[in-house]
């Protein structure tokens, strides 16, 4: 069982990391990118372009500390973890080699009561090496079997609460993207090794049919459709994203990334087409 007082005094250690053009191409590939004959995919996925550069939501696996749900201590059932919300916020263009420092630390549980699982807020700020502030990402978890454990019933000041839904109207436009059947595993070598999205068993465990595709991967994705369908492909121009994860994807299905353009904002949501279903929801981007 959680224990609120314990969990939010948990100190996390500084995460330092150097990275290479190497890790942002594994990124990209993860992602599903790297058709050859496509220059949009060859300026992710080779170095050797002339407009190379790092995705901007490779900052989401960037001084990630280590599966630390899993540390008994913190009484969670990491088995039954989801990831609930995510944003990302870009305070500096994201260098295609550079070493990095990451600071997390929890900012929030709310228990949803008994049978209904936690909510775990968590904040990333990520700097170079040299001090230069680059990034600050937030997350919710959503411990699905760890409700009940008498904690602040919420709701917090987070940042991720004024997350609204997409436009009560058509898309201004869509980006279909087919991902592909092997998506999770080459994407869980960029940091998330959570067998989930690889052994069929425990994803069996978990409640679903076969392993699913990181909600990161999912997310990422999108941020490659949004500036595909709005820039002409100019996926540096992405400095925000926020979405929720409202429905997993299983690797080797399609998604839409539907968008609507509301003044400085774009709003989108995602879908898979095979299933007709809405994966991602609340979704909000910025582009310069």
């Amino acid at each position: 069982m959680i224990n609120y007082d314990n969990l939010m005094a948990r100190d996390f250690a500084d995460v330092e990391r150097r990275y290479t053009e190497q890790d942002c191409i594994l990124y990209a590939l993860g992602l599903g990118l790297g058709a050859p004959e496509n220059p949009r995919h060859l300026s992710a996925v080779f170095e050797g372009a002339a407009d190379f550069a790092a995705l901007p939501s490779f900052v989401n696996v960037l001084g990630v500390p280590p599966f630390w749900a899993r540390d008994p201590s913190t009484g969670i059932t990491w088995q039954q973890i989801v990831h609930g919300e995510h944003a990302f916020t870009l305070h500096a263009g994201v260098p295609s080699r550079a070493g990095i420092v990451g600071r997390t630390r929890l900012t929030g549980i709310v228990d949803k009561g008994a049978g209904k699982g936690a909510l775990i807020y968590t904040e990333r700020e990520i700097s170079s090496a040299q001090g230069q502030r680059l990034a600050t990402v937030s997350s919710t978890l959503f411990a699905r079997a760890d409700g009940g454990f008498g904690g602040p019933r919420g709701p917090l000041n987070a940042p991720l609460n004024t997350m609204q839904p997409v436009p009560d109207r058509a898309p201004d436009v869509f980006h279909d993207f087919a991902t592909s059947p092997r998506a999770a595993l080459i994407y869980r070598l960029s940091g998330d090794m959570n067998p989930l999205h690889a052994d069929p068993a425990l994803a069996a465990r978990a409640g679903f049919d076969r392993p699913i595709l990181h909600g990161l991967c999912t997310m990422g994705i999108a941020a490659w459709c949004i500036p595909m369908a709005l820039r002409a492909g100019d996926f540096t121009a992405l400095t925000h994203q926020e979405v929720r994860f409202s429905a997993p994807v299983y690797p080797g299905e399609t998604l839409r990334t539907e968008i609507w353009t509301e003044g400085d904002d774009v709003r989108f949501r995602a879908r898979v087409l095979e299933r007709d279903v809405i994966v991602l929801s609340h979704g909000r981007a910025r582009l310069t």
